[in-house]
């Protein structure tokens, strides 16, 4: 089996796919950010969906990116971690 790194570059070569990826850097870059603030505050999965009103398998889908959330999901969770979610357009 390819490393991941050379299975990556390999893909990443295909403009299409390199397009998608490159569309999904954002999304990621939230994702890891939650994560790592609900990490650092000692907050399970479980315990943030109850502060937001919600069940744990979806802060779980979010967290692995199968789940498209709404902005007010996104700050739902950013206010519970009190973190701030900044949404801009240029």
């Amino acid at each position: 089996m390819k490393s991941y790194r050379s299975l990556k570059k390999k893909l990443l070569a295909d403009k299409d796919v390199r397009k998608a990826y490159d569309q999904l850097g954002p999304e990621f870059a939230i994702i890891e950010k939650l994560i790592q603030r609900r990490l650092q505050r000692g907050v399970t999965q479980g315990q943030l969906a109850e502060m937001i009103g919600t069940k744990q398998t979806a802060i779980s889908r979010f967290e692995s990116g199968t789940y498209n959330p709404t902005v007010g999901f996104l700050y739902k969770v950013a206010d519970a971690l009190d973190a701030k979610l900044k949404v801009t357009v240029s």
